[in-house]
């Protein structure tokens, strides 16, 4: 479908895990994304029964016995992915079904809407390997209460579709067999929407986070401002105006 970009997890036989080329993988197709002027919106989904469930067991084993300066590279390597999907142009949509933990969690709650079949599961637990969950906690900490976060992070549950909707990991629940048709269906209409107003929209809400009040209400007049000049809004309000 046109304007619609797939970036697909291909490790079924591996729940998905997260491995060094996978991220690798993943940041490659969002930044052929972000320069695809035909592009309008990611739909990041995988193949197999499970979203994804976290990092690879040879990862783990690896920054067991590696030093603190190899770590630190690893884990922002992993942070930078969400950097990117935060900072990215286009909207995402993560697409969940069976389990989506740890970082498989984090790389679902990264993505700007999340829908999820009603047998997904989603949850933090790293602390039961003595782990801190802790670039996903940024991540987390934006989309739910702080006390549902610290709930999630220092119990390291894992919880149902329906307790994720309802705490607001998850924007929509599907039925299993209705999950691909309900996503695509959202792109598309998504990718029908004024490209530039969707764009400049994602780019100030997330560039909010950081400022003070009056700080984001002059950071969304300038928006305001630049949204008018572009194509898209000036045939929009053409076509309003017809109407009335």
């Amino acid at each position: 479908m046109s304007g619609i970009v797939r970036i697909t997890l291909r490790r079924p036989e591996k729940q998905n895990a997260l491995d060094r080329e996978t991220v690798r993988r993943i940041r490659e197709e969002l930044d052929a994304a972000a320069r695809d002027p035909e592009s309008r919106v990611v739909i990041l989904a995988a193949e197999g029964k499970d979203f994804c469930s976290g990092a690879d067991l040879s990862e783990l084993r690896r920054i067991r016995d590696s030093p603190i300066l190899e770590n630190l590279d690893d884990a922002r390597f992993l942070g930078d992915l969400f950097l990117e999907m935060r900072r990215h142009p286009l909207p995402i949509v993560a697409a969940v079904r069976g389990r989506a933990l740890a970082g498989g969690c984090g790389l679902a709650t990264a993505a700007d809407l999340v829908f999820a079949s009603e047998t997904a599961r989603f949850g933090y637990p790293e602390v039961n390997i003595g782990f801190v969950p802790a670039m996903v906690m940024a991540i987390l900490r934006r989309n739910v209460s702080e006390k549902r976060a610290f709930e999630l992070l220092v119990t390291g549950k894992v919880i149902d579709a329906a307790e994720a909707l309802h705490v607001g990991l998850v924007n929509e629940l599907h039925a299993d067999s209705g999950l691909d048709a309900a996503v695509d269906a959202f792109a598309a209409r998504m990718a029908a929407r004024p490209a530039q107003a969707v764009k400049l929209t994602k780019r100030l809400l997330y560039h909010m986070d950081s400022m003070a009040f009056e700080a984001a209400l002059h950071a969304g007049a300038q928006t305001n401002a630049i949204a008018r000049m572009t194509e898209d809004c000036r045939k929009g309000v053409d076509e309003f105006l017809k109407k009335e």
